[in-house]
């Protein structure tokens, strides 16, 4: 399944671990290039889709909620 990559600030309720992951997902699938990699390749795809999620993870935490942030979410 292809999902487009939508916005996860200000989410409510916040972004689950699986949203954050899928939009990792999404992201290495379209810089890679691969919608599944070789088994060549799978580590450094999931290596990857690992650090962009944690990455992702802590710019949601870190951001701080400012006005208009429910609007964030819905679009």
């Amino acid at each position: 399944m292809c999902r487009s990559i939508r916005t996860l600030r200000g989410q409510v309720p916040p972004a689950t671990d699986e949203e954050v992951r899928a939009a990792a997902l999404q992201y290495v699938r379209k810089v890679s290039g691969y919608r599944q990699p070789s088994r060549r390749n799978a580590a450094a795809f999931e290596e990857a889709v690992a650090a962009v999620a944690a990455a992702t993870g802590r710019l949601l935490a870190a951001l701080e909620a400012g006005r208009g942030d429910r609007e964030a979410g819905s679009r």
